[in-house]
């Protein structure tokens, strides 16, 4: 749409009605409001599709490292010498028993 274009004449050529392009107009406007209103930032939606791609690829990158830290785990408890139990040594040693 160019300035100075009539609603009418940009609806025409795009096939839909007068109403309903001032009804996306109104609903575009009502949610740039909101936004303000709420005091967020209004970012598009080719934007926003990049920021949940970019969530997903992180939290697949969080399960493959949460994964690599439980396998470590298991593999140090593997590795790690199992602690003995010295046997009960008898209360008396015999070589005290010479008295």
């Amino acid at each position: 749409m160019q300035p100075g274009m009539s609603v009418s004449y940009v609806a025409r050529r795009a096939g839909i009605s007068p109403s309903q392009l001032f009804a996306w107009k109104r609903r575009m406007l009502e949610g740039g409001h909101a936004a303000v209103q709420a005091d967020e930032d209004v970012v598009g939606a080719s934007q926003m599709r990049e920021l949940e791609k970019r969530v997903r690829d992180l939290e697949r990158m969080l399960g493959k490292k949460t994964m690599e830290a439980e396998i470590l785990r298991e593999a140090l408890d593997l590795a790690r010498p199992k602690k003995r139990t010295s046997p009960l040594l008898s209360w008396s040693n015999p070589e005290d028993d010479t008295q």
